[in-house]
């Protein structure tokens, strides 16, 4: 498979997990309430993502390679970028959703996601300073406009309150995976886990201590596996993909989870979608085909750079071993890249970040 293509494929993958459990949540909510799905759903993906952890950590025993990269820690300066990012996206994010979704449709509240990505580009490109090409920037007018049709409520100045609670959502979101990107190079397990862990036993004790009651267990079980899915897994291909395309362009082919949310919404409560919907999902389709053959080429420097992520041998990383090494790729240890100058296409990944 073409290299370049990895990330993208892992981005697009963790898009359709996360866009699926939305209309799962929707169904969910008609028991018991927000901030226990929410609870529910981090929770499962903590749990679960951190009992991959502990049996890979088991299996990793005996094998000095793979226990170098479970001991992968994260350092002390990236811990406020971490729990900002869990307070943002793992708290205030999922609690939004579940409020908003309560009184907006799941096809309308799925394509309305769509605004993470195009939230996602606008901090990167304002705040953090990333690159983001012509047609990123066309491409989320094109979200935008799409977004904004979809909510729009006919005889109303202004949007729906539910509306605008997802959209408020996608903002957290936004924040959350750009605080992520500075500690992406980190496990995106351990990352995914902690999330989970942290942001699911907030969510869970606002729900009891709001008076809410746990649901029967089979509910908490179908809960928590949409959440591992959805939430968990969806989480750590982000990061991955996070790792090596740069913000703007992760939150860009994540943009397509509504998609597939749209896809199980419809297959859920069978309905007739209206034009109005139509040319929302259109508009939305087109500023994702401008974020996917969107190709960035110059000549760049790298500076002096050491880290530790998960890597293949290829031109950015040659270097020695300081341990005993089988030849199997990718790894993960602590690496040193000397200062080079080169031109070749390349996304803002952990390698690229780069002024222009």
């Amino acid at each position: 498979m073409n290299l370049r293509l990895n990330p993208v494929l892992t981005a697009l993958v963790a898009a359709a997990l996360f866009g699926a459990a939305t209309p799962l949540a929707k169904a969910l909510l008609g028991t018991i309430s927000p901030f226990m799905v929410a609870g529910l759903f981090y929770l499962g993906s903590g749990i679960g993502l951190g009992a991959v952890i502990v049996a890979r950590r088991f299996g990793a025993f005996g094998n000095r390679q793979a226990t170098h990269q479970s001991g992968q820690r994260i350092q002390r300066a990236e811990w406020p970028w971490l729990i900002g990012a869990i307070i943002a996206g793992g708290v205030g994010g999922p609690a939004l959703l579940m409020l908003g979704l309560v009184s907006t449709p799941a096809a309308s509240s799925s394509l309305l996601l769509n605004l993470e990505g195009v939230l996602t580009a606008v901090i990167a490109w304002v705040v953090f300073r990333e690159n983001v090409d012509i047609q990123v920037f066309l491409g989320m007018i094109a979200i935008v406009a799409g977004g904004v049709m979809l909510s729009w409520q006919p005889g109303d100045a202004g949007l729906s309150h539910g509306s605008l609670l997802i959209v408020a959502a996608c903002a957290c979101w936004a924040i959350d995976n750009n605080l992520t990107r500075k500690v992406s190079s980190n496990d995106a397990l351990v990352i995914a886990s902690l999330k989970g862990l942290i942001a699911g036993s907030v969510n869970l004790a606002i729900a009891l201590g709001a008076g809410a009651s746990l649901p029967a267990p089979p509910t908490i079980a179908a809960a928590m596996l949409t959440g591992l899915a959805g939430y968990g897994v969806s989480l750590v291909l982000f990061v991955v993909a996070l790792r090596h395309l740069g913000t703007a362009r992760t939150g860009a082919y994540f943009s397509v989870a509504p998609l597939f949310g749209v896809a199980l919404s419809l297959a859920i409560w069978p309905s007739l979608p209206s034009m109005t919907f139509w040319l929302a999902a259109s508009l939305m389709a087109l500023g994702i085909w401008l974020h996917v053959r969107e190709r960035h080429i110059h000549e760049h420097v790298h500076a002096f750079l050491e880290h530790t992520h998960r890597h293949h041998h290829d031109e950015h990383h040659q270097h020695g071993h300081d341990f005993p090494y089988s030849g199997d790729e990718p790894h993960t240890h602590p690496h040193t890249h000397v200062p080079i100058t080169h031109t070749h296409a390349h996304f803002p990944d952990i390698h690229h970040r780069h002024s222009h």
